[in-house]
């Protein structure tokens, strides 16, 4: 498990609110406090569309489908009072780093690889996690995950300590 502190918090939120910079990442579950509080579970239900439902390679939503919904409950002149946000690698990002990483892993052995992200008010934090469907001591896919995830975020120029 990683843990990093945000600390240029006004470009950290504009690249998870208004740019394109996590919208790879599925939304596990989201909760929002402003002046009420919202809860989103990131669960697809193709029902909704009826027959113009497009194929998800997901039972999760992408953070580019809701990216837009949570954007419009934040905007104003208020900040929001806190937020928790949890995304998951999807299916076919966690297998390319299987792969890339040659951990002995399996993909079907692996329920999730979560970036959870915080905001008090103040200031946000990123706390990384993982979640396998089988025992296991080893600790190659938490240390390959919390790499990754260091990565994206240098590449994408988010400041952290």
């Amino acid at each position: 498990m990683l843990a990093m502190q945000i600390t240029n918090l006004k470009d950290f939120m504009n690249k998870l609110f208004l740019k394109e910079t996590f919208d790879r990442f599925l939304l596990s579950e989201a909760s929002l406090t402003t002046f009420v509080n919202y809860h989103v579970d990131g669960t697809y239900h193709p029902g909704f569309y009826g027959e113009d439902a497009s194929p998800q390679e997901s039972r999760l939503c992408a953070w580019n489908q809701l990216r837009p919904v949570f954007f419009s409950l934040i905007r104003g002149r208020h900040t929001p009072l806190n937020f928790r946000i949890i995304f998951q690698l999807s299916d076919a990002d966690t297998a390319k780093l299987l792969e890339s990483d040659n951990l002995s892993f399996q993909p079907e052995d692996i329920f999730g690889l979560y970036m959870n992200i915080q905001y008090d008010g103040e200031k946000a934090s990123v706390t990384t996690g993982s979640s396998l469907k089988v025992f296991s001591l080893d600790k190659s896919l938490d240390t390959s995950w919390d790499a990754l995830v260091q990565r994206f975020f240098v590449r994408q120029g988010i400041d952290f300590c």
